[in-house]
């Protein structure tokens, strides 16, 4: 009793070796390393440090990206870009959380919403939040969700903050070509923005594709 099985994970945990903070722990370990602060090595694995790592770091990526939006007037920052964020760094090394899934993801899901609002004639029809939600934005938030889930399958590029991506485009809150080149360039810079931190951290997160898992 008390003794985790093989295979199994504890519970809060990702494996063995991570805490309720994920492979947080390791970004926060190998940039502590990284900036020689050798005194607070012993409290990497601190949930109250991880917290304030993820509330640091949170603010920072949103944060630029709400700036650049307010200098810019253009929508650099929508809901679905936290979730990507919070992934890059809580499970850097997941497949879900690698530059191929994040890009491909989004553009899968940007792709689908702008279709099903095409299909259904809402391209020029105010948002869904404001106008209210009537039977053909029913249908195309229903066929953006199952287009890009459907997608996401086939293609091997799972990336579930694109579910939430799909929807902003077909319910109307960025109907316009440009914004949605914008989303796109404001999910590479936040990608782009992991890959320097978690390669910084000493974390192996890909350049492209999810590494390879090994077979034991």
């Amino acid at each position: 009793m008390g003794e985790e099985q093989p295979g199994r994970k504890a519970p809060f945990r990702i494996d063995r070796r991570h805490p309720p903070g994920g492979e947080m722990s390791d970004v926060v370990l190998g940039l502590l390393r990284r900036f020689q602060l050798t005194e607070l090595l012993r409290y990497h694995n601190s949930t109250i440090v991880l917290a304030i790592f993820s509330f640091v770091n949170g603010c920072l990526s949103i944060g630029v990206m709400a700036a650049a939006a307010v200098v810019t007037r253009a929508p650099f920052v929508f809901p679905s870009l936290g979730p990507t964020a919070f992934l890059h760094f809580y499970t850097p090394t997941a497949p879900a959380a690698c530059p191929r899934n994040t890009l491909c993801g989004h553009l899968i899901g940007t792709v689908a919403g702008w279709s099903s609002l095409a299909l259904f004639g809402l391209t020029a029809a105010p948002p869904a939040l404001s106008a209210g939600v009537d039977w053909p934005r029913v249908g195309a938030a229903a066929l953006s969700l199952g287009l890009t889930s459907g997608l996401m399958v086939l293609f091997r590029v799972p990336h579930p903050p694109a579910g939430a991506t799909t929807l902003i485009v077909s319910l109307g809150l960025l109907p316009h070509l440009w914004q949605l080149a914008v989303l796109l360039l404001a999910v590479g810079l936040i990608t782009a923005q992991a890959l320097i931190i978690n390669r910084l951290a000493g974390i192996d997160y890909p350049l492209w594709s999810p590494k390879a898992a090994v077979q034991h």
